[in-house]
Order: structure tokens, then sequence, then C-alpha cells
């Protein structure tokens, strides 16, 4: 195959661009979970794969630190993140983190309530749209939909 200064172009650009989604991510975050929780294990190892450096901690008065990060009442999930300016809640997807750090929306944080299956640190596949949620002063509005 030869190739031609279009494909080194082209080549360069793919490489830019996956580079450029993780780029508006922070390097770090603190992750708040139970100590027997092993998906929130799985999930902390989701963020080291991109790039971000977690602290784990494990705190067995989990709704203390939602209640001061403006989780809303019934839409928590077993961890809660914080990156950035921002609180994570739950198995958050990688597309909707992006688009946080990407828009940089007026909120405390978002959040994807339970445990959904096939997201980052869940087995199993997707079997459902993904409501991820936005908050700020324990009230939720839809951020968007996966």
């Amino acid at each position: 195959m030869k190739l031609t200064i279009h494909h080194l172009f082209m080549a360069t650009g793919l490489l830019l661009g996956a580079t450029t989604a993780h780029a508006a991510l922070p390097g770090e975050a603190t992750l708040y979970k139970n100590p027997q929780c092993g998906c929130c294990d799985g999930y902390a190892r989701h963020l080291e794969r991109m790039g971000i450096d977690v602290t784990i901690v494990d705190d067995k008065d989990l709704s203390a630190v939602k209640r001061a990060a403006g989780v809303p009442y019934g839409m928590g999930a077993c961890h809660t993140v914080m990156m950035g300016d921002y609180v994570i809640e739950g198995h958050v997807p990688l597309a909707a983190l992006e688009a946080l750090f990407e828009q940089k929306p007026d909120t405390s944080g978002i959040g994807l309530a339970g445990m959904p299956s096939g997201t980052p640190g869940m087995p199993g596949p997707q079997t459902e749209p993904y409501e991820v949620y936005q908050f700020q002063d324990h009230q939720d509005a839809p951020f968007m939909t996966l």
C-alpha cells in the first residue's frame, strides 16, 4: 500500500481527535464508595484507563457525601466522584463526562441513578437508554440521554 500525504494528514487528524476528546477531562478525581463495592473499583479503573489519577476513599457514610455534594434525594448511585469543579454521581459513561467538561455548564454535577447494566464498571449489555441528569442544590434536570 502506498502512503500519500493525504493518508498522513488523515492519520494525524484521527490521532489529534482521539486526544482532544480526553484533553478536557481533569487529570485527577476522588471516588467515594463503600469498602465492599467492586463495581465502584471497576469505575475507578475505567477513569484510570482514561488517564485520570483516581484516589479512592472508602467511606461508610456516603449519604453525608451525597448530601454535601447536592445530589438529589433518590437519584444516588453506589459511588460519588469529585472531578475538577464537578460531582459525578454513579456509573456515568465517558460520552457524558466529555460533554460535561467540554460544555462546562453552570451545575454542580451530573449523575446516572442506580447501577445500570453495561455502564463503566457494571457487567452486561445496555438494556435501556441511560438518562444522565445534571443537578444543583439537590434539584435535578435532564443532561443527556445515551
